[in-house]
C-alpha cells in the first residue's frame, strides 16, 4: 500500500459516518391447510429490487412500532408485531442527492392478520407472497438472507406452527 493510498484511506475512515438506523418488518402468513410459512417481498421504488418494508425512526414510537407502521404504509398489511428483533442487517442506501448512507435495519416480525385494500404506496411497488427459500433468493443483502434462514427454522421447529396467531 503506498503512502498516498494509506493517507486517502485514513482520511476517508476520520470522515464515515456510524450507520443510519431503519426499522422493517419481515411480515409472514401460515398457510392454513400445509402449516407453510410465506413472507411478503416487495420491490423498491427506486431500484426494483426485492426488499422487505422499513424506514427510518419516528418521533414517540418504539422500533417495532415504526416497523408494523412501514409494513402497512408500504405493502397494506396489519398483524401482530413481535417486540424482540429477529436480527439485523446493513446496506447502502442512496439518497436522492446521490449520496450513499450505510444503513443497519433491525427486523421485526410480523404475523399478518389483515390485508387493506388501499394504503399510501398502493400501485408503487410490486408485492408478492414467497416461500422463504424463494425470499432467500430473490433478496440481495446476505445478512438479510440469513435472517430469512433463522426465521425459516424457528417456524419450523415451533410445535402447531399453523395454530399460532
Amino acid at each position: 500500500m503506498t503512502l498516498l493510498t494509506r493517507i486517502a484511506s485514513d482520511v476517508q475512515l476520520m470522515f464515515r459516518r456510524p450507520p443510519r438506523q431503519q426499522y422493517a418488518a419481515l411480515c409472514y402468513r401460515v398457510k392454513k391447510k400445509t402449516g407453510d410459512v410465506e413472507v411478503l417481498l416487495m420491490t423498491s421504488r427506486d431500484t426494483g429490487r426485492w426488499v422487505i418494508p422499513k424506514g427510518w425512526p419516528m418521533s414517540g414510537k418504539l422500533s417495532h412500532e415504526v416497523a408494523a407502521r412501514e409494513a402497512f404504509e408500504e405493502a397494506g398489511v396489519r398483524g401482530s408485531v413481535d417486540t424482540e428483533t429477529l436480527g439485523s442487517y446493513g446496506y447502502q442506501k442512496v439518497l436522492k442527492d446521490g449520496i450513499k448512507v450505510d444503513c443497519k435495519v433491525k427486523v421485526y416480525g410480523l404475523q399478518v392478520s389483515d390485508l387493506a385494500k388501499t394504503y399510501k404506496e398502493k400501485g408503487e411497488r410490486e408485492i408478492e407472497w414467497v416461500s422463504c427459500n424463494e425470499a432467500v433468493k430473490r433478496v440481495n443483502e446476505p445478512e438479510l438472507r440469513d435472517i430469512i434462514l433463522a426465521f425459516q427454522r424457528k417456524m419450523a421447529d415451533q410445535p402447531a406452527t399453523k395454530d399460532k396467531k
